[in-house]
């Protein structure tokens, strides 16, 4: 058997993939995170700078004679005053009239008439942009010369910081990107060493054949998950093994049981065929031929009976009174238990009820009963009994005053074709195909039959779940 299987292959690349992945998500969110706080420090600085400037700019202001404003830069000598020129500053009257605009700005404007409170009792701190699309980080304020309300604007630049912070973006994600390949080529290596055990698993599975079910996965050099995996496995294979050999046994027992009344009905024809010379002996042979078809067509409907409640059958399910069922099986049987002159009594619990499919219920009972009735001697009697039992049960009750069922056939008496007496079940019709389909209806139902037997005669027991 040859299978090749790639899924470890596949999966290897699957969680290399997700794991470069969850690395450039953490990444991007460093990258962003970090140069938002960088954009945000470096802002901050240039806002105390500016103010710094502010404060600088409003000793350097003079008006002259002619009552314009302008700025020095002798004032005390400041080391910085010449620095001042080169940010965008202008002055403008509280109604919008603009009074000075330093030679950096141009014909710029800083922002127009003055919007309501900029200035007034501090420093007014907002971004903007300039008409060539520079973008700027402007500081107002209010200022007194003398008698004369001005509003001082003073603005830096944003350019040199997204710059900064730009470049520092594309040096650290051309990093990131090596990075990422160099935990690509390890995370690939890392999972393709992980997934070395279950590529073996599965080649060993792989070589499983139905010849070879027997085998099983050795989880001793194994993982914790992986050996609950190949636990997981190996108790598949028991599954398997008990279905192919209970398959194996059926198949064995059906061909036997196939086989004797074929090899009947031939030998029936053959000798007919040479000795009948009569009609009557003609219809001799052929009502012998009918017998052995009538065996093979119990056997067929009971092969097919079992085969509906064997496995996962699907179950019509609905609330079913027993005692009313049992009444139902015993009818059909009552003139069978006539012919016996055996007593056939049933009674119970009217309230017992469970939940279930009615047809294989009392298929069930019919197949328990009719085994009590064929091995309860002529004049015998028998008692169906049903009642609720504790732990919400209801228990059915088959006791017959047969002779017992010895203690070596119990634990085979519900396998199929088996019979306790082979040759007193073919006399009677039997096929060992009743109780086995009994037991398989009520497990179906979740549920159990058991015996008690003794020489005075054999109890049959079903416990089944009662209905909510």
């Amino acid at each position: 058997m040859s299978l090749r299987w790639s899924g470890p292959r596949r999966l290897r690349v699957r969680l290399t993939l997700w794991y470069v992945g969850l690395l450039t998500l953490v990444l991007t969110v460093f990258v962003v995170g970090t140069s938002s706080v960088m954009f945000s420090q470096l802002r901050g600085q240039l806002s105390r700078y500016i103010v710094q400037d502010l404060e600088t700019i409003e000793g350097l202001v003079t008006f002259g004679a002619d009552g314009a404003p302008r700025v020095r830069d002798d004032y005390h000598n400041h080391p910085e005053s010449r620095f001042v020129l080169e940010r965008y500053f202008e002055i403008i009257a509280p109604d919008g009239r603009l009074l000075f605009r330093n030679e950096r700005l141009g014909s710029g404007t800083l922002g127009g008439a003055p919007f309501e409170g900029e200035g007034v009792g501090g420093y007014s701190e907002r971004t903007g942009q300039l008409d060539d699309g520079t973008r700027i980080l402007l500081v107002s304020r209010r200022h007194l010369f003398g008698d004369r309300a001005t509003v001082l604007r003073l603005a830096y630049s944003l350019e040199p910081v997204w710059q900064r912070v730009t470049d520092w973006v594309v040096d650290t994600l051309l990093s990131f990107v090596v990075m990422l390949l160099l935990a690509a080529v390890a995370a690939y290596a890392l999972v393709g060493r992980a997934l070395v055990p279950i590529d073996q698993l599965a080649t060993r599975v792989a070589g499983i054949t139905p010849a070879r079910l027997d085998e099983r996965l050795d989880a001793s050099h194994l993982d914790t998950e992986l050996a609950h995996l190949a636990a997981v496995f190996n108790g598949l294979l028991d599954r398997v093994e008990q279905s192919f050999e209970r398959l194996r046994r059926f198949t064995a027992d059906a061909s036997h049981e196939l086989r004797t009344p074929l090899a009947s009905m031939r030998s029936v024809g053959e000798v007919g065929l040479q000795e009948a010379r009569t009609p009557d002996d003609a219809r001799e042979v052929i009502a012998s031929m009918l017998e052995e078809v009538a065996r093979l067509t119990r056997l067929v409907d009971g092969l097919l009976e079992l085969a509906r409640t064997d496995g996962d059958a699907p179950l019509t399910r609905m609330r079913v009174a027993m005692l009313a069922l049992a009444r139902e099986a015993g009818a059909m049987l009552e003139v069978l238990a006539e012919e016996k002159e055996q007593r056939l009594v049933i009674e119970g619990d009217d309230g017992a009820v469970v939940s279930g499919d009615p047809v294989f219920l009392r298929q069930a009972i019919v197949n328990i009963i009719h085994n009590a009735v064929k091995y309860t001697p002529q004049g015998g009697a028998i008692r169906v009994t049903v009642r609720r039992a504790p732990e919400g049960r209801v228990v059915v009750e088959v006791a017959d005053t047969g002779e017992g069922i010895p203690l070596e056939h119990r634990s085979r008496l519900f396998d199929r074709f088996y019979r306790v007496d082979a040759s007193r079940s073919s006399e009677q019709g039997g096929l060992g195909l009743g109780l086995a389909i009994a037991h398989r209806a009520v497990v179906a139902h979740g549920g159990t039959i058991d015996i008690d037997s003794s020489p005075a005669g054999s109890i049959f027991r079903i416990s089944l779940p009662a209905a909510a």
